[in-house]
């Protein structure tokens, strides 16, 4: 075997990556100029609004109780360990604004509005609805990218907060009902840990995943193939774009805000 096969392989694999990358930053651009430029279509935005924010409620509320009463749970266990079962309230305010909260948002974002955006546009692919929309001076981006884009980075930040919220009354119902916490002592302790920057790192994150996930939706199904085929690797790699990306942004967002 050639001992240069190996690093060919791996020089065409950087190349293509750098490639995708490329293309990805190229269409952000051109959403962005789309969202700023004129004309603008408020139903489409309107469409994206429900779609992105106030259908997702359920699934974005229901994923933060649960994972909230569990994080309680699992500090008080692991606190006993240690006689610090008094910091459940703390750690678990923190853990869900900090972290949990903005992550499990955008990963339920990306499963349900990623997934359902590439999934519209790349039959409207296979349809030629692009097309027709092109052959009446419409264009794709502007009324079908920069619409969705812009309301998830609106939207996906009020879920973020709201799942904080939800996932903190998920630990104080456990806590104080399963627990045995003093219910005014929950809430002084997690008011009191809780600082400004840790609020606005949870809305900065919960808009970048917003964009994020919009994107991926977008740009596979854009690029989608043709058939129902295509459809479906369009919508399975968007949604594996948006959940890598996500957790990837999260690594840097929170190098950012809190490095020490």
């Amino acid at each position: 075997m050639n001992p240069l096969v190996p690093l060919e392989r791996l020089g065409r694999a950087v190349l293509l990556a750098l490639a995708a990358i490329g293309r990805i930053t190229r269409f952000a651009l051109g959403a962005a100029s789309h969202i700023l430029r004129p004309p603008f279509y408020p139903r489409e935005f309107g469409h994206a609004l429900m779609n992105v924010g106030w259908l997702s409620l359920p699934v974005v509320g229901l994923t933060a109780i649960f994972t909230g009463g569990a994080l309680a749970l699992q500090i008080y266990a692991g606190g006993a360990r240690f006689n610090a079962e008094a910091v459940v309230p703390q750690i678990v305010a923190i853990g869900m604004v900090r972290e949990l909260g903005p992550v499990l948002v955008g990963l339920m974002i990306a499963a349900r509005v990623t997934s359902s955006i590439a999934a519209e546009i790349a039959t409207m692919k296979v349809t030629e609805q692009i097309d027709a929309l092109v052959t009446l001076s419409t264009h794709p981006m502007k009324y079908l990218v920069a619409p969705r884009v812009f309301a998830a980075l609106i939207v996906v930040p009020l879920l973020v907060g709201i799942g904080d919220i939800i996932g903190i009354a998920g630990g104080y119902g456990v806590g104080v009902q399963n627990l045995g916490f003093n219910a005014a002592a929950y809430l002084k302790n997690t008011v009191d840990f809780l600082e400004p920057l840790d609020v606005i790192s949870s809305l900065v994150k919960g808009a970048v995943f917003g964009v994020i996930a919009a994107l991926m939706g977008c740009y596979y199904g854009m690029n989608s193939g043709r058939g129902a085929q295509g459809v479906g690797r369009a919508t399975k790699g968007s949604v594996e774009a948006a959940a890598v990306m996500i957790l990837a942004a999260n690594f840097v967002l929170t190098g950012v805000f809190f490095s020490v």
